[in-house]
């Protein structure tokens, strides 16, 4: 595989591995770090990489796996807490700062899920992965994915009305 037939391959999810990576390590340095590295691993291993029918699914397990390993290495206590930032074009302060606290809320209540959940409503919710590519990438049964991500909605939900119905989290 030449440089160019593997950049086609593998710029079109470059993204969803940052995000993935962001979600599970919190710091956009370390998700860019993680990213970066990822990508080099795939480029080393092209040749190897050809053959696979989904690369995608490949790297994402890869992305999932590196973040574990880097959440378990001693640096991971100098990662540091930073949110996205999320722009709306032409809405008022009053509506922006409202949507960027909700949004935190979403974001902090799913950082309290368990791994597993966190991974899993992050692949189907947010980088829209089918549930048969979640199951090969976190390597478990489809109905075990459906229910870890109905319990995780349903963690969030009851978190939100719990916030909104009496303004503490």
């Amino acid at each position: 595989m030449n440089q160019s037939d593997f950049l086609k391959v593998v710029l079109p999810f470059k993204d969803k591995v940052f995000r993935l990576a962001k979600r599970l390590l919190v710091s956009t340095e370390e998700a860019e770090d993680a990213t970066q590295e990822l990508i080099f691993k795939l480029w080393r291993s092209k040749d190897k990489i050809a053959g696979y029918k989904n690369v995608e699914a490949f790297a994402m397990t890869m992305t999932k796996n590196y973040c574990f390993d880097r959440l378990k290495s001693k640096q991971a206590s100098n990662l540091t807490l930073v949110h996205s930032n999320y722009k709306e074009k032409e809405t008022s302060l009053d509506k922006k700062l409202e949507h960027q606290d909700s949004v935190n809320q979403v974001h902090q209540l799913i950082e309290r899920l368990p791994e597993q959940q966190k991974i899993i409503i992050q692949l189907r919710d947010i980088e829209q992965y089918d549930f048969d590519e979640i199951c090969k990438m976190v390597d478990m049964k489809p109905t075990a994915v459906r229910v870890a991500l109905s319990r995780a909605r349903k963690t969030i939900r009851e978190q939100l009305i719990k916030k909104h119905n009496y303004g503490v989290s």
